[in-house]
């Protein structure tokens, strides 16, 4: 067999298959093409199998995977806020890293939609503009977090600037979270389309973190626009010296 007939995950296994072969979706009758495509890049991808072999909920789990084992962004007893945090992959992987199940650490997520509960992590159905929501986020934290982030972006219009302008604005509002939450040193990881109008927020980040770099995992597809922002070593903010 060529190597090009063999793929790795994102743990280093391989994922084997006849060259030439590709899964088909069983049934496609009154689907829409771009719904039949989407089936099919699904059944086809070697990391949604590997996500589900390890019992992850999403694939995006193994996004955070190879972005934490590249630069280290979780440890043992990590206090992590994750924003936008349905269906909870995200959730499930700090979980095991920070150690929440042996009492170690803290994990909170939130989102709009509903998402069943990871052990141990304690989870908000709500909008983060929410004074309210923001408040219970902060106690959770206990006033601080260690790590920010977010996986938020807004529903596809197929008009890439205009999906840019509004994965844009919920960069920002996690930006703007992680600025009020964070504890000095901390991390913030967060999905960011590139396009021009994301620059206010990296600019925002040079000044408030150490380092700004933009990471794109293997586990998102290569052709898709998608990519994250990773700032480390927050500074803190000067009016946390005034508190």
């Amino acid at each position: 067999m060529s190597g090009s007939d063999q793929k790795k995950g994102s743990s280093g296994r391989s994922y084997r298959g006849s060259a030439g072969m590709t899964k088909t979706p069983k049934k496609s009758r009154g689907r829409t093409e771009s719904s039949r495509r989407w089936i099919q890049r699904q059944l086809n991808d070697p990391f949604v199998a590997e996500a589900k072999s390890r019992g992850f909920r999403s694939r995006a789990a193994l996004k955070l995977e190879q972005i934490d084992q590249k630069f280290s962004l979780l440890k043992p007893h990590d206090k992590v806020l994750d924003l936008g945090c349905a269906p909870g992959g995200w959730l499930q992987y700090a979980s095991q890293k920070i150690g929440l199940t042996q009492g170690h650490g803290v994990l909170a997520g939130i989102d709009l939609l509903e998402c069943d509960p990871v052990p141990g992590a304690t989870i908000f159905k709500g909008d983060i503009n929410d004074d309210a929501m923001m408040r219970a986020l902060i106690e959770t934290m206990n006033g601080k977090a260690d790590v920010v982030l977010s996986d938020m972006a807004a529903d596809t219009t197929g008009h890439r600037a205009t999906d840019h302008l509004r994965t844009t604005a919920l960069l920002d509002i996690a930006l703007d979270m992680a600025q009020r939450i964070l504890a000095p040193g901390g991390i913030f990881l967060a999905k960011c389309f590139r396009g021009g109008a994301e620059r206010s927020a990296l600019e925002s980040m040079r000044r408030d973190f150490s380092s700004v770099r933009h990471v794109k995992p293997a586990a998102s597809r290569q052709e898709s626009v998608e990519s994250y922002v990773l700032a480390m070593g927050f500074r803190g903010q000067p009016q946390d010296d005034d508190n």
